[in-house]
């Protein structure tokens, strides 16, 4: 077992939960990154399957009442099936390349919706199906999809509410199937486990101080938010792979 418990990584990690939340595709586009300098990236996948599993469950129960049930269908169910593709093929292939790409990617479709404000993605079913292939892949693989996720569903210009509440339930089904895949390739370890339940704690307590942060902020800028969040990510992914 860890003899002490690394602080500074649970504060950060209450960080990445507040700003997923305020974002609405989730913590483990800065939590993985951020996890990666204090373990190995394959602890980190198996430690942020199941720390999300907490805080969606906190996100579903705080925002229950704005459940999209097509798109839960369109695409949480190729998001299923895809993250355990990508989890059993990350043990598999190098990830240093795709987290390569998932970042230039991020920046590049991020900095085009900054840009472009006025620029449509059709809300289809097609997009939607494509989506939760992409983010469930990226999930299972990298650890992180939410951000893909994030871009498809902004595409139907949901309320924020409707946005966090759906995009919480997705990433619970996908979180619950990868941690058992995770769990099938040895990722989740005992030494790691020590910080289980700070994270649990961590995940309720900063879904909770996400939603007070939404009251305060209009709706017109949260998608503006979102796409400067996902543009952090890109970045910050970028720069780690890059080291």
């Amino acid at each position: 077992m860890l003899r002490y418990i690394n602080y500074i990584f649970l504060v950060l990690a209450l960080a990445a939960e507040v700003i997923g939340t305020v974002g609405g595709f989730g913590s483990s586009v800065f939590f993985v990154p951020l996890g990666n300098f204090y373990f190995d990236f394959y602890s980190v996948l198996g430690l942020t399957a199941i720390f999300h599993l907490s805080s969606n469950i906190s996100k579903i129960v705080l925002f229950k009442k704005g459940l999209n049930k097509d798109l839960l269908l369109k695409i949480g169910l190729p998001s299923v099936v895809f993250v355990t593709v990508g989890g059993y093929l990350s043990k598999i292939l190098d990830s240093t390349l795709l987290e390569l790409i998932l970042a230039i990617f991020l920046v590049a479709l991020s900095l085009l919706f900054l840009i472009k404000k006025d620029l449509i993605v059709l809300p289809n079913t097609k997009n939607a199906i494509g989506g939760g292939v992409l983010s469930g892949f990226s999930a299972g693989l990298l650890g992180t999809g939410g951000a893909i996720r994030g871009l498809t569903m902004a595409a139907f210009n949901l309320e924020k509410n409707v946005f966090i509440a759906t995009s919480a339930f997705i990433d619970f089904l996908i979180d619950f199937t990868r941690t058992i895949v995770y769990y099938q390739n040895g990722y989740i370890q005992k030494e790691e486990l020590v910080y289980l339940p700070y994270l649990i704690v961590i995940g309720i307590l900063g879904t909770y101080l996400g939603k007070r942060l939404l009251a305060y902020i209009p709706q017109d800028r949260f998608k503006r938010l979102s796409l400067l969040l996902i543009l952090l990510i890109g970045l910050v992914t970028l720069g780690k792979v890059m080291m």
